[in-house]
């Protein structure tokens, strides 16, 4: 069977003033070194990487990353370095910690009609942007479809993310989950809650699949799990991860009860109680008595239009005519009010935190 690697090579003016620095301060090994009488190529290796640094490389001197659980003590705590030979150095955190940026409160209007672009993203599958601003960072909110169904070239990962909601508004997928059994399919009107860092990956889908994705925060990491097969041995529905349970709601089994506003009732996903409040997710549509102004106290409250029609009114905005695939975000303390909805309205409503205070004006 043959064997095959791969270098980076980088140049030197003095071969002999770089191998102290990348064998003790890098802590790299020393794995050839050539010619002998005058050395003018070393090659070395250690934490995943092999260079090749050769006198006189016409190459620029570039940039080494090394992540460590010991930053601060992999080089006597210094972050960044400059080699001998001019290569950068940084070191940094292996597992940095998730950074929560505080919300950028602002009131936001994405409509269907405006044609926002849908863009090509992970997967061949397609993203429309549903919070631009992403409220500071605080989140992202995406539409997806994908056009053609069939299998879905995913691979197994996990996404390093405080919270993560996939909802199916048409059609259908077939997802598998680490600890979670066979492969679940999830229809329109079902949802998942994907806990961090549990490991998954997306099989087959339906001809014009659309979901709606919600990720806090919004720049969180996608990391490709090579050594896990699903689905797992084990099957662990109660397993917790950084203290949310994995959730598969189904739709068609859902009770309707009254919903903060009133004119409205919901649909609750359970996904409260599954991520011990930090999120809620409601499927919320009018029960015919007149709705009320009102201002919430939470965080970010995201509603997405999946059936139907309505009026949002806000103070100090013109009204917006609202219809399917439409998406708004409503900041804490904003006086609003849902008007003239149609019969067959439909909402989705995610809120973070999963329960808060709503008060009528």
């Amino acid at each position: 069977m043959s064997e095959t690697r791969a270098e980076i090579r980088l140049p030197t003016q003095d071969l002999r003033a770089d191998l102290p620095f990348y064998t003790k301060v890098l802590k790299m090994r020393l794995d050839t070194i050539y010619p002998a009488d005058n050395p003018e190529v070393a090659v070395l290796s250690g934490h995943g990487l092999r260079l090749r640094i050769q006198k006189g490389a016409p190459e620029a001197p570039g940039m080494l990353r090394i992540l460590t659980d010991d930053p601060d003590g992999f080089a006597d705590g210094v972050r960044s370095l400059t080699a001998p030979n001019g290569t950068l150095v940084e070191i940094d955190e292996l597992n940095p910690p998730l950074v929560m940026p505080a919300t950028e409160h602002a009131f936001v209007v994405r409509r269907l009609a405006d044609q926002a672009p849908w863009v090509i993203g992970r997967a061949g599958m397609h993203y429309r942007d549903l919070v631009p601003s992403r409220l500071g960072g605080a989140i992202i909110a995406s539409h997806i479809r994908i056009p053609d169904g069939g299998p879905v070239p995913d691979m197994v990962h996990f996404h390093k993310v405080g919270f993560q909601l996939i909802f199916c508004i048409k059609g259908w997928v077939d997802v598998v989950y680490e600890d979670q059994g066979p492969p679940i399919h999830l229809n329109a009107g079902d949802c998942f809650i994907q806990p961090p860092e549990i490991r998954h990956r997306v099989l087959h889908a339906s001809d014009g699949i659309e979901v709606i994705e919600i990720g806090v925060p919004a720049d969180h990491v996608t990391e490709i799990d090579h050594e896990m097969t699903l689905p797992t041995a084990h099957v662990r529905p109660d397993r917790e991860w950084q203290g949310q349970r994995f959730v598969h709601n189904v739709g068609a089994e859902g009770a309707w009860h009254p919903h903060r506003l009133i004119g409205f009732e919901a649909r609750d996903t359970t996904i409260n109680e599954g991520t011990k409040g930090v999120a809620g997710v409601l499927v919320v549509r009018p029960v015919g008595t007149a709705p009320h102004w009102t201002k919430h106290q939470g965080d970010i409250l995201f509603t997405f239009v999946m059936s139907g029609e309505m009026t949002l009114e806000g103070e100090g905005k013109d009204p917006y005519r609202l219809s399917p695939g439409d998406a708004f975000v409503i900041p804490p303390g904003m006086a609003t009010r849902y008007s003239a909805p149609s019969d067959d309205l439909e909402l989705l409503e995610v809120a973070l935190p999963g329960s808060f205070q709503t008060n009528l004006i």
